[in-house]
Parts: C-alpha cells; structure tokens; sequence
C-alpha cells in the first residue's frame, strides 16, 4: 500500500513541475523576443522621430534615395531639398535618413 501512496505522489509532483515548465517556457522566449527585437527596433523609432522633428532650414542631409542636399524650406511633413544651385526636390521628412555636419556637401 506504501508503494501506491508513493507512486501517486510523484505523479502529482512531476505533473505541477510540467506546468511550471509549460508556462516558464512561453514567457522566457517572450523576454528573450522583447529585448532582442522590439525594445531596439522602438529605440531606433524613437531617435529616428527625433531626428526628423530637429530638422531646420539649411541642415545638410542624406535621404531614402541616397542623394544628399541642403533643406530649402519646411512645408509640415515634407522638406524642399536643393540638390544643387538648379535643382530642387519635394520629399518627405521621414524618409530623411541622416543629418550630416555642416560643410559635409561642400566637401564631398
């Protein structure tokens, strides 16, 4: 009888560890997924909007498209970029992806 009683306890006892298991499981690959991928990810977000919001007329940039240019002028959520003297461009502010330091274009 001493056996049955032993048997069953161990059961019971493997059986609550199996839960803690299954529930530790979800929530440390959910931790591991949090610190990896989304807190950078909303950091990257969070200096990239603050980036945008800092921009002034006659900041030298880099843009999407890989070309670089002086702002011209603010229009809300769009920047009028001059290329060169000639040249002017629409974008939109967000799709700026680097200010650069003063004198950079000259320079290039």
């Amino acid at each position: 009888m001493l056996l049955f009683i032993q048997a069953a306890h161990a059961a019971e006892t493997a059986g609550a560890a199996s839960l803690f298991g299954q529930i530790l499981l979800p929530v440390a690959f959910f931790a591991i997924f949090y610190f990896l991928v989304i807190r950078p990810q909303s950091k990257r977000t969070k200096e990239h909007r603050a980036m945008v919001n800092s921009l002034t007329v006659g900041s030298e940039i880099i843009f999407a498209g890989g070309l670089m240019g002086r702002i011209k002028d603010l229009e809300g959520d769009y920047a009028v970029v001059s290329l060169n003297n000639n040249t002017d461009v629409k974008v939109q502010r967000a799709s700026v992806i680097s200010v650069l330091p003063a004198g950079t274009i000259e320079s290039v």
